[in-house]
């Protein structure tokens, strides 16, 4: 429950997420990010709890690190892109003023966020190419559909943010993608703990 907790909450999110951002939504856009500030990291989460107790040295263990660190940079650039793009730009667009000049302001914003939101994703793609090595030389390629999945909605994660329907159907596929890597992760520890048979020591 725990690896796919963050891509579920931010789909259901998504399904009521603003399609635009106008002074009419403003309020409503960022009352949504500031209740996502803390569910944007969650969508990281699986990394650190597939991983736990891997190995730390050679191969392994240099991957699960570097899957630690990446996935702490996705988490700090894409909170950046909630702060930026949604508490900032939504305040900014719901103040009375002139219209060109607000939206001047919001586009600035946008284009900061943006920056930060891809550099998060970039990092988020980084740590499942790490945790694909790391779980790979335990597990095999039974991590491998798992891995392709999460690269393909990584890659769609790019521009698509949480808005519906491909941003909903985005963090549907990382669920998904998380869920065959907990199967594959799993499949190992019911086969030595099968009765009948004893476990190899490690």
């Amino acid at each position: 429950m725990l690896v796919v907790a963050g891509p579920l909450l931010l789909a259901l999110a998504g399904m009521v997420h603003p399609a635009g951002l106008s002074a009419g939504t403003a309020h409503r856009w960022v009352q949504l990010h500031i209740v996502l500030l803390p569910v944007f990291p969650l969508l990281a989460l699986g990394f650190p709890v597939l991983l736990r107790g891997r190995p730390r040295a050679g191969v392994a263990g240099g991957a699960t690190v570097v899957a630690w660190v990446c996935a702490a940079a996705y988490a700090v650039g894409y909170t950046g892109l909630d702060a930026v793009a949604g508490i900032a730009a939504g305040t900014v667009a719901g103040q009375p003023g002139d219209p060109g000049q607000l939206r001047a302001v919001v586009l600035a914003l946008y284009d900061i966020a943006n920056e930060l939101g891809r550099a998060g994703v970039y990092a988020f793609l980084a740590a499942v190419l790490a945790c694909t090595v790391a779980l790979g030389t335990r597990h095999g390629w039974r991590v491998l559909p798992g891995a392709a999945v999460l690269l393909g909605a990584g890659y769609s994660f790019i521009d698509s943010h949480i808005f519906r329907p491909r941003g909903v159907l985005t963090m549907l596929a990382m669920a998904a993608g998380f869920a065959l890597w907990t199967w594959a992760t799993a499949s190992e520890h019911r086969k030595l703990h099968r009765p009948g048979r004893v476990a190899s020591p490690q």
